[in-house]
């Protein structure tokens, strides 16, 4: 290699110095800032509580409105049938007994025409306390004390004879007028239940 010229070793060592000169230098490698949070005082720290909810008292606490309450409608009660007819009175409450009893055909002494006051026990009846006393047992509620025999009764085929009686008026409260007789069983038991309201059969004739 052949040697450079002085003037051109000159301006090659110029160019270079220049080159270094505009390069810039190295950055130096940053060091990471480390930014320390001053210490909070605990004079002024913020306690824990004052972030919490401020419990209500419970009577500052207003209670929702209920909403009215509609009516239930209650189930209709069972309806319990009622008797046929009312009970009979009581004893205070029943001055208006009164019967009349009219006998046809059970003998002398027996046959005409009674009058029974019962509550209290009256009338030309020939034993009014007896025949009130057999009326009042054989009263009971909802029942005719001088009902009929049922038509569709069985009844033994048994002649009592020709004695009729025809009873009217009014008892516990209600009208009577029913006939007896004593033509067969049921007729019979019928009569005899109301003795001595109605003449026995060995009835004697009365004073």
């Amino acid at each position: 290699m052949s040697a450079l010229p002085r003037r051109g070793t000159a301006s090659l060592a110029v160019s270079l110095l220049c080159g270094l000169a505009a390069t810039p230098a190295a950055a130096a490698p940053a060091h990471p800032t480390v930014t320390r949070a001053a210490p909070t005082s605990p004079a002024h720290a913020t306690p824990a509580a004052a972030t919490s909810a401020v419990p209500v008292p419970a009577t500052a606490v207003t209670p929702a409105l209920a909403a009215p309450a509609r009516p239930t409608s209650a189930a209709p009660a069972h309806t319990v049938p009622r008797p046929a007819l009312p009970p009979p009175p009581l004893p205070d409450d029943r001055t208006g007994d009164h019967l009349t009893l009219v006998v046809h055909g059970a003998g002398p002494g027996r046959d005409g025409v009674r009058q029974l006051f019962c509550h209290p026990e009256s009338g030309d009846h020939p034993d009014p306390a007896g025949a009130c006393r057999v009326l009042d047992e054989n009263t009971r509620w909802g029942q005719d004390t001088f009902a009929p025999v049922p038509p569709d009764s069985i009844c033994t085929m048994i002649d009592g004879g020709p004695a009729t009686a025809h009873v009217t008026g009014y008892w516990a409260g209600r009208p009577v007028d029913a006939d007896f007789s004593r033509r067969n069983g049921c007729e019979i038991a019928r009569w005899d239940r109301l003795v001595p309201f109605l003449p026995g059969a060995g009835a004697q004739k009365s004073p």
